[in-house]
């Protein structure tokens, strides 16, 4: 009956719908798709999902159900295990980290004690995986609906899965009520929406369903129903009984979905006493289990009840039973239960299932706090063991319910605020800003001890990292960090310095201020090799403790020993003093760590700085697939910060590729983006881009305007600590007296700040701008000084230099002299692929007399940065399941990728890729 508008296997009025969905299962067997049905309650989004289930199993697919039930959506995973459980028998074939992933999550398998909690990419690929493989056998069609009442962990494996399925042969149908907004996870998902039915077809299905109807209910129904196909079956009956309208016509007409309950509700009144127990019971239910509601409706009424109590029900056509299960015939069907009986009847009702589920420790705990109107703070201790069970299973957003509950059943003041902070903490970490900060704004009201407070600011600076960093501030987040640190909280206490020192890196408040913030985490009792102590230092004084961070990278990288999470802050650590040879190991290893993990939010971040690394050493096999991986993650996670970071880096390797309208681009769309999350550094290496754009145009007096931004101080964009980064392009755009004026006296102002920096491309960009700077007289000696210096790692900057260098003997009349520079920087910037300086070589050499043809192209430039990638783990090696499970794409994914990269390189096979990727 649930919205079932067939009759005799028709579904009238839908014949563009069914061609829709049909047209998908048919493809599957070459391509899967998926599909977001959506409309009103009873608009027929079940009877088409029927016809689909029929039409694959019909064609030889495996067909996989669930279906969301309003009360089950604070139970992780709930909607994810009944879709496929009865494929568990497969999961010990997993790669062993997705198969823990899975089964932790339908809490089939405990957790080793030194497991982190399974993130939730590792459980969606493992999901994935299992499907891939299955599919491998014959087509599947996973079948959803009801979606709106699904748990948010399983619509977030579904998004997941949404996005993934062109490769394989496996298909998609979920339907929810409303419009998408209930589906925010796989935003891009061609959509089918349900409206109601033409006159035509409403009239065709009274006849089927309701024949001789009397004239006058038949006018009355179909002026009700509005086209609804459920509206137009239910309400024949209940009109019959009683043809008076439940409100007048004229009368403020009651929605549909009103209506509908009323129907179902007006049914409820004939049926025995028993019968309607058992039903609120089964209402009030989240599991569905026969004998589980009937054991409860047991004790709910003192008298023992049978499956007997159900048949006026199902003779009604209101639920249906089996020997395990009863389920209601239609969603509305339940409200209207619910709707029908007192808030006290819920209540107990409620009570009777929890006092049912004994060894249900998580189900008992919801139902316990819904059969209570009042505080209780044993209840809120069961719900706080549910949202510490549900992140150890990978579902962190139904531990959030699970606090936000639990706080409102608070007894005692330090309970409550515990638990607001705790969710608080797990709302900014989930990304939902707005309810994390109305969870802090909670807490601020109550009496909070010294740690507590100390976790509130922290929150509070996490929640506002785009609000500039005013010394009041940092003075607040000193004293905090002092006093959460004499509390006995170290490790809260240098979270609060960090936070503060990354702000003086955003923005410089001044050298004392950030002296001070040094001398406050320093006094903490941490090892000196902590990374966060390391991160404090690089990010407060880049400049003035630079020597000191590199000494202590330069021990970590000997001595090993981080997990993912220490090598992403010592990474950044490194770029935020300019040591971005350090940086690239340790974000490589971060990368790598964090992508196993799962920990796609954070290795977003951790890619934009490996791609800012190599953009300096012009690392393109690592640069560009990084670029593409970050923005992809970014994007995905609805991280603008690092979307926009990741197009910065983008538009720099277009730049240095020669594709300036590419970079152009690029670079304004991060512009755009960046005005909402704005800080100085964003600002900052725009403008740095912006500069390399026009030196690669040829622009000079653009990329002087650009880059003398980061060097202003009434500028949004002056950022004192990139300027080391963005002398060179300064003093190569600067043509005139004036800008030459204006970048001696930048570079200057560095020389006495950072003169006696470690940092390899500190040292090489001071010399280097001294050498284009400089007076004729003094000129060469600059550049011969700046040629003595270690370049190993900084291959772009070294050819660069012999291009000015040569540049400057060839302007001189020294040809001869200038050919072996030049050709040196040429023959360097060919290689390494940087078009537009390399141009720039060729045409310097042609002026001094020798001819230069230009190169090739590299095999790899013809690859897309994800097939580059793709490439590079099969020449390692890698299978393509092993590939699928670092980039969290299917086997078959690979295998379609590398279906296009073999006939791109002129290979056929993969050991001939390791070769042709080293060739180049």
């Amino acid at each position: 009956m649930r919205e079932h508008q067939m009759a005799g296997g028709t579904l009238f009025g839908r014949g563009e719908e069914l061609a829709t969905v049909g047209a998908l299962i048919d493809a599957l067997p070459e391509r899967g798709s998926a599909l977001l049905i959506h409309g009103a309650p009873g608009i027929g989004k079940s009877a088409l999902l029927e016809h689909a289930v029929a039409h694959a199993r019909g064609s030889g697919f495996t067909v996989l159900r669930t279906s969301g039930v309003q009360a089950e959506t604070h139970l992780p995973f709930a909607g994810l295990h009944q879709l496929i459980h009865t494929m568990t028998d497969r999961v010990p074939r997993l790669p062993p980290a997705q198969a823990e992933a899975l089964l932790g999550a339908f809490g089939m398998a405990e957790p080793s004690p030194s497991a982190s909690a399974p993130q939730f990419f590792l459980i969606a690929l493992a999901t994935l995986s299992l499907l891939g493989e299955a599919a491998s056998e014959a087509p599947v069609l996973l079948v959803v609906d009801d979606a709106q009442w699904l748990d948010p962990p399983t619509l977030d494996v579904l998004g997941f899965i949404a996005r993934r399925v062109d490769a394989e042969p496996l298909g998609l149908l979920l339907a929810l009520r409303g419009d998408r907004a209930a589906w925010p996870s796989a935003p891009d998902t061609p959509e089918l929406a349900l409206g109601p039915l033409e006159p035509a077809a409403a009239d065709a299905l009274l006849d089927a369903r309701s024949p001789g109807l009397d004239p006058g209910i038949r006018r009355l129904v179909t002026e009700m129903s509005a086209g609804n196909p459920l509206a137009l079956i239910e309400l024949p009956t209940t009109l019959s009984t009683n043809p008076v309208p439940a409100e007048p016509l004229t009368a403020p007409v009651l929605p549909l979905t009103a209506r509908l309950e009323r129907a179902f509700a007006s049914r409820l009144a004939d049926l025995p006493s028993d019968t309607r127990q058992v039903l609120l019971v089964a209402a009030a239910d989240d599991g569905g289990a026969l004998n589980e509601v009937l054991a409860a409706a047991s004790a709910h009424t003192g008298a023992e009840l049978s499956a007997h109590s159900l048949e006026p029900a199902i003779a009604a056509s209101l639920v249906r039973v089996d020997e395990f299960r009863i389920g209601f015939t239609h969603p509305l069907v339940r409200s209207a239960v619910l709707g029908s009986v007192t808030l006290a009847d819920r209540l107990a009702a409620h009570g009777a299932l929890a006092r049912a589920l004994d060894g249900q420790p998580d189900r008992q705990a919801w139902h316990r706090a819904a059969a209570i109107g009042r505080p209780d703070e044993a209840v809120a201790r069961q719900l706080d063991q549910v949202a510490l069970r549900a992140r150890g299973r990978g579902a962190p957003v139904v531990a959030l319910t699970a606090l936000e509950r639990a706080t409102a059943l608070s007894e005692t003041p330090s309970g409550r605020v515990a638990r607001l902070l705790g969710a608080a903490e797990l709302a900014l970490e989930l990304g939902q800003t707005d309810r994390a900060s109305s969870l802090a704004h909670q807490a601020e009201a109550l009496r909070l001890g010294v740690v507590d407070q100390a976790r509130l600011i922290l929150l509070r600076e996490r929640l506002e990292l785009h609000v500039a960093g005013s010394p009041a501030r940092l003075h607040l987040l000193i004293t905090t960090a002092e006093r959460a640190g004499e509390a006995g909280d170290p490790g809260l206490a240098l979270q609060l310095l960090r936070t503060a020192a990354q702000r003086c890196w955003w923005w410089d408040p001044g050298r004392e201020l950030r002296e001070s913030i040094v001398a406050a985490a320093e006094r903490l009792p941490v090892p000196e090799l902590h990374p966060d102590l390391v991160y404090t230092l690089a990010a407060a004084t880049p400049v003035e403790r630079a020597a000191t961070v590199l000494e202590r990278l330069e021990r970590l990288e000997r001595h090993g020993g981080y997990d993912a999470l220490a090598a992403s802050a010592l990474g950044t650590a490194a770029t935020m003093v300019n040591a971005y040879d350090r940086a690239t190991g340790f974000l490589r290893d971060a990368a790598t760590g964090l992508r196993g993990q799962g920990r796609l939010g954070l290795l977003a971040q951790t890619l934009v700085s490996l791609a800012f690394s190599t953009v300096h050493t012009v690392d393109w096999k690592t640069g560009l697939p990084a670029v593409d991986e970050a923005m992809r993650l970014a994007d995905g996670n609805s991280q603008a910060r690092w979307l926009s970071g990741a197009r910065i880096a983008k538009a720099q390797f277009a730049a240095l590729h020669g594709d300036l309208d590419t970079a152009r681009a690029v670079i304004g769309e991060a512009e755009r983006q960046i005005l909402a999350v704005a800080n100085s550094s964003n600002l900052a290496f725009i403008q740095i881009t912006r500069g390399l754009i026009g030196l690669a145009a040829g622009n000079h007096a653009e990329a002087f305007d650009s880059v003398w931004r980061v060097f202003d101080p009434s500028d949004p964009a002056y950022h004192p600590f990139l300027q080391t980064l963005a002398i060179v392009e300064l003093a190569e755009a600067a043509t005139n007296d004036d800008q030459q004026a204006m970048a001696r006296a930048a570079l200057k102002q560095l020389e006495a700040s950072a003169g006696a920096s470690d940092a390899q491309l500190v040292r090489l960009n001071l010399a280097f701008a001294r050498a284009l700077l400089a007076d004729e007289e003094q000129a060469e000696e600059h550049y011969r000084s700046a040629l003595e210096l270690d370049m190993s790692r900084a291959p772009f900057a070294r050819a660069r230099l012999m291009l000015a260098y040569g540049s400057w003997l060839r302007r001189r009349r020294r040809v001869m002299e200038a050919r072996t520079p030049l050709r040196i920087a040429r023959d360097s910037l060919a290689a390494l692929g940087v078009e537009s300086w390399c141009e720039r070589a060729r045409q310097e050499l042609r002026s001094a007399g020798e001819g230069s043809k230009r190169e090739s192209r590299n095999d790899w430039d013809l690859l897309t940065p994800q097939e580059l990638q793709i490439a590079q783990l099969a020449a390692d090696g890698l299978s393509n399941k092993e590939i699928g499970q670092q980039l969290y794409l299917s086997p078959r994914t690979i295998g379609a990728h590398l279906y296009r990269i073999f006939p791109k390189l002129g290979i056929t096979s993969r050991g001939q890729l390791r070769e042709k990727l080293d060739a180049n």
